[in-house]
């Protein structure tokens, strides 16, 4: 069976299934705003929903992180860095990719165990 939660209008939905979360297309709420401003928004909404899931950002098993522009990959990078348990931290992947909302610095897709 396939479990969903709403993530609200801006983002799309999480999926669970068995033990597995997952969390795609979680993006800013401040269009526009600086990249780390971007990504705390990005990772709280992250934080919310693996919270409704029976999950946290310890149990995340992978992470992909899109850019609308590499050169804002140290900016995600301090955020990021920040918000991660120290030794806990999930493998993850960084690109520069085309955003659907041109105001969007970052998207970030998660997959996390409950």
């Amino acid at each position: 069976m396939i479990e969903r939660i709403d993530a609200g209008p801006r983002m799309s939905e999480a999926c669970i299934h068995g033990e597995l979360v997952y969390l795609a297309g979680q993006v800013p709420e401040t269009p526009g705003a600086d990249i780390e401003t971007q990504t705390r928004e990005v990772l709280a909404a992250i934080d919310a929903l693996l919270a409704q899931a029976g999950s946290d950002k310890t149990r995340i098993l992978r992470a992909q992180v899109y850019l609308a522009d590499v050169a804002d990959f140290a900016g995600m990078n301090r955020a990021w860095d920040a918000w991660v348990v120290a030794g806990q931290a999930p493998a993850r992947a960084t690109v520069e990719a085309r955003l659907a909302n041109p105001a969007w610095k970052v998207e970030i897709v998660v997959t996390a165990v409950r």
